[in-house]
């Protein structure tokens, strides 16, 4: 396979029959096609072939794509990365979504700078799952709790649910675990609120395990626009 269009397909199909495998529909498993330092020729190649949600880490190259693709009007833009509070005007400006909060100050100015013209930006928080000290997150169910509130009643932001990036090194079996216990969280979060939907977990080396214990969404990047190139500088 050599061109996205068929890496979509091959994408699909893989999350369709892992879906299958876990005994679940494939409907509710979203595929998010992380486009970062991808060109904008590449996303509009997945764009035609039915791709249109799409995931970037790094502010400015995210907003330069959604304003050279505008003329896509249904396309929709997540942001996935780590987010300072001096870059949260660009992302509540031109982002649908925003998986990666894990602090009420950035929930805060995001609402905030949300434009009282567009639709409420959907929200994630992230978990740090694996306890990683190099990674962002929220550290247990009782910060999450204390975060989700917060975070709820704030206008011009919908909290949708969880995200979390586990460690790479993990075997099956513990992939398997640190996701069920993903799972639970977000159980436990749809508890208290009625508009959670989204669990988005998994990636290449770890869906399978991902889909098994409940996500609903999955990002793949190299999986669908090949190898990367230098990441851009953010």
């Amino acid at each position: 396979m050599n061109n996205i269009a068929e890496r979509l397909q091959s994408a699909r199909q893989r999350i369709q029959n892992l879906c299958k495998q876990a005994g679940k529909s494939a409907g509710p498993v979203k595929l998010l096609a992380v486009s970062k330092t991808k060109p904008v020729d590449d996303i509009r190649a997945a764009y035609q072939a039915g791709q249109r949600l799409f995931g970037e880490n790094y502010v400015q190259e995210g907003v330069e794509k959604i304003q050279q693709l505008s003329d896509l009007t249904d396309l929709e833009w997540h942001f996935i990365g780590p987010l300072q509070s001096n870059k949260t005007r660009q992302v509540a400006e031109h982002f649908a979504w925003v998986q990666s909060v894990d602090r009420l100050k950035i929930a805060r100015r995001l609402s905030e700078q949300r434009p009282a013209t567009m639709p409420p930006l959907n929200l994630l928080l992230q978990i740090n799952i694996s306890a990683e000290q190099s990674k962002a997150g929220v550290a247990d169910e009782t910060e999450l709790m204390a975060l989700a509130a917060e975070v709820n009643a704030l206008p011009h932001l919908t909290l949708r649910g969880l995200m979390a990036i586990p460690a790479a090194d993990l075997d099956p079996a513990d992939q398997i675990r640190v996701f069920e216990q993903m799972q639970r969280l977000f159980v436990k979060l749809k508890q208290q609120y009625v508009q959670i939907d989204t669990l988005s977990m998994g990636m290449s080396g770890d869906m399978q395990a991902a889909i098994q214990a409940g996500s609903t969404m999955v990002r793949l990047g190299t999986a669908i626009f090949g190898e990367r190139h230098k990441a851009a500088d953010d």
